[in-house]
């Protein structure tokens, strides 16, 4: 393997550790750490940003495949980082609203 394969096959391998992060982050699979689904989607935000600029920084320097494959993947991590937008919004519209409390009587007027 030539050293452009070999960092074809590195660029690849680090772009997909992202992509992998990013998706534990999102809470679309288990934590390689606790074993358990867990959610940050500051956090997520700021990997998808990573690899917004990974891609920019590299326009023009990338194969056809790699810029395919970093495409694809940063579409896929939006698309599921609106999903899960879409799920809190949802989840706080159907909160029932916690009403005001009532104001005692004093019996005074005023």
């Amino acid at each position: 393997m030539d050293i452009k394969d070999k960092n074809s096959q590195l660029f690849l391998q680090l772009v997909f550790m992202y992509h992998a992060a990013c998706m534990e982050q999102l809470g679309k699979v288990k934590s390689t750490i606790t074993g358990k689904i867990e959610r940050d989607l500051h956090a997520a935000q700021g990997t998808i940003d990573l690899l917004d600029m990974m891609k920019e920084k590299t326009k023009g320097n990338l194969s056809q495949e790699e810029d395919r494959f970093l495409t694809e993947l940063i579409r896929e991590l939006k698309l599921n980082f609106v999903d899960e937008k879409v799920k809190d919004e949802k989840a706080k519209q159907e909160q029932p609203k916690e009403e005001a409390p009532k104001q005692e009587e004093t019996g005074k007027s005023q």
